[in-house]
């Protein structure tokens, strides 16, 4: 039973990570989907803006039959100036309103509940003001950064190059497959060992209880022969002290007359 719980417990995390990997191909495949999607709508967007333009043109030659047609490109032109500069400047302004984007003072309070659990009284609120970084610093700490990535990435080069190549899609649906039903061998062995068990365990309790039972009745039986035993020795006992008793009355009255 504790070999198959170990086994289980081998095998679960490799079926986890199989599952994963085949979630990762499926993403891949409605990725490759979703991008003939996207390709689409951008030759949607593209004619779009052809569209406009064509609205644009219209407009400058029907601008033309009044004025010039290089004064009439000249006046659509501005009029387009003003309205994207327009539109520009107040999506600036609301954009510049928003900032910062996160809540800080929220997080801020958040990082200070932490650290006043953490550390108690000891906590010093300032260490969460953010320190402004020299250029030095900057380049060191992205340096740092870097090297990290590196690090892991090359740390998890070498466990996928221990594993051996990557399987594919119908590899790992055969071994998920073959894992899937030793994972139910194994199941099963448990749980007839488990039912094993407590057919044994009942057997055992059942033996108990009826030797129990077995010694309460012999220490019944033995009680009653015991009262019985002492209930013959002193009846005779009794009788002869009776008839004591009488005698010594009888005796004590005729030493009276």
């Amino acid at each position: 039973m504790l070999d198959a719980a170990k086994t289980a417990t081998r095998l679960l995390p490799r079926q986890i990570n199989d599952e994963i990997a085949l979630a990762k191909l499926e993403l891949e495949h409605k990725k490759s989907k979703v991008s003939g999607v996207a390709i689409f709508a951008a030759l949607a967007l593209v004619f779009t803006v052809l569209l406009v333009i064509a609205l644009v043109v219209a407009a400058i030659a029907g601008l033309a039959t009044v004025v010039p047609l290089w004064l009439s490109a000249l006046i659509i032109c501005a009029a387009l100036l003003v309205v994207v500069g327009i539109s520009g400047l107040i999506g600036y302004k609301k954009f510049k309103s928003l900032l910062p984007l996160l809540p800080q003072q929220a997080l801020r309070g958040i990082r200070h509940d932490i650290g006043i659990i953490k550390e108690g009284r000891d906590f010093d609120p300032s260490s969460l003001d953010r320190v402004e970084l020299t250029k030095e610093q900057k380049k060191a700490a992205a340096a740092e950064a870097d090297a990290a990535a590196a690090k892991a990435k090359a740390e998890r080069a070498a466990k996928e190059a221990e594993h051996g190549p990557k399987a594919n899609e119908n590899e790992l649906l055969a071994r998920t497959a073959a894992r899937r039903e030793h994972l139910l061998g194994l199941r099963e062995d448990l749980v007839s060992e488990a039912d094993v068990k407590k057919q044994a365990t009942y057997l055992v309790d059942t033996a108990k209880t009826r030797a129990r039972e077995t010694i309460n009745l012999a220490a019944s039986g033995a009680v009653g022969q015991a009262v019985e035993t002492a209930k013959e020795r002193w009846k005779p006992l009794a009788v002869l002290a009776v008839s004591a008793t009488v005698c010594g009355l009888l005796l004590r009255k005729l030493l009276k007359k």
